[in-house]
Parts: structure tokens; sequence; C-alpha cells
């Protein structure tokens, strides 16, 4: 047997390793994308919870000494919040919670496939512990 009896059996094996490089880089890039999403989606969801939380109803703390939000401030903070940062997502509130829930879109940049994009969604609630 010469060596020209395995002419182009390299080629394919540079093909093969190649093809695992990219997929195996990809997952890494891709999948830390997907995870950088993720945190950003939470912080966004807790800080603008926080946001809402601040807002009592100052007449039905006085009148009850029971601390409960402000609904309409306390949403339309969190969403505030969430429009200067770029986020999006919605703010519901209850009694003396809010509960703020993210949605970010990432693209695969590197992975193939038929979906390209992997939506997240995060929540955070926020409750005012104010004390009289």
């Amino acid at each position: 047997m010469s060596w020209r009896d395995e002419r182009g059996s390299i080629t394919a094996f540079v093909a093969v390793v190649a093809t695992a490089l990219v997929l195996v880089a990809g997952m890494a890039y891709d999948g830390g994308q997907v995870i950088a999403a993720h945190n950003a989606a939470r912080n966004d969801a807790e800080r603008a919870a926080r946001a809402g939380a601040q807002l009592i109803d100052l007449d039905h703390l006085r009148a009850t000494n029971e601390p409960r939000l402000d609904p309409a401030a306390a949403e339309a903070a969190a969403i505030q919040y969430l429009e200067r940062t770029g986020a999006t997502g919605t703010a519901t509130v209850s009694d003396a919670s809010i509960t703020v829930t993210v949605t970010r879109t990432q693209p695969m940049l590197i992975l193939p496939g038929p979906d390209r994009v992997i939506t997240v969604r995060e929540t955070a609630t926020a409750v005012d512990e104010a004390q009289p």
C-alpha cells in the first residue's frame, strides 16, 4: 500500500473535527449569551419591582396602620423603570406586593437550527414591609 492510496483521508478527518469545534464554540458562546440574558432579565425585574414597592398608599396607611401599595402608581413606576432600561415586561400589584415579569429575546448567533431566537422570562416580587 502506498501513500497515494490514502489520499483525502486527512481532509475528511479535518472536516469532522472542524465542524465539532465550531459546534462546541457555538454552544459555549450562545449558551453564555442565554445565561447573560437570564441574568439581565432577572436584574431588570428585581429593580423594577423595588421601584414600584416604594409607592405606598399613604392615605390607607394612615387610616388603617397597614401598608398597601398604590396600585396605579406602583405599576407605573415599575413600567417606567423598564422603559428607561429598554426592557419589556408587565407589573401587577396585590396589596403590599408587586410582581414584575420581564421578557427578553436572545438570538443564537452560531448554533444552527430552525428557531434561532430564545425568549427569556424572569419574574421578581417585592413586598413593601413599611412599619408605621
